[in-house]
């Protein structure tokens, strides 16, 4: 699944509801793969038992990607939700010095400005 434009989703960018179906996606594409290994493995290991090589594969497969894909949905919308109160504080931040982050050099520029003003 190619990665969607930051431009998509409004002004803000994605929704959450984008970000943790991107995540589901990826976790359920994993799993999948994850299934079919484990799931081939134990096919191989101990016989496919009394429900046949592809249902037994199948379930594997499907509770693997099931699984991978609820547990990364959930962690992405964690991730990448952000606090109100950190979003304002960031923007005071830029609002007020400019980047937020300030290297060394930078730093010593500024505080030259400042002694100077």
């Amino acid at each position: 699944m190619p990665p969607v434009a930051a431009s998509a989703g409004g002004a803000g960018g994605q929704s959450t509801f984008d970000k943790m179906k991107m995540g589901g996606m990826m976790g359920g594409s994993v799993g999948l793969i994850i299934g079919f290994i484990f799931g081939a493995t134990n096919i191989i290991r101990f016989g496919p038992g009394p429900n046949g090589m592809m249902r037994t594969l199948g379930q594997y497969m499907l509770g693997s990607a099931a699984t991978f894909g609820f547990f990364m949905s959930i962690g992405t919308t964690i991730r990448t939700e952000s606090s109100p109160i950190m979003t304002a504080a960031f923007a005071q931040a830029q609002a007020n010095h400019g980047s937020p982050v300030i290297m060394k050099k930078q730093w010593q520029q500024r505080m030259k400005q400042a002694r100077e003003e």
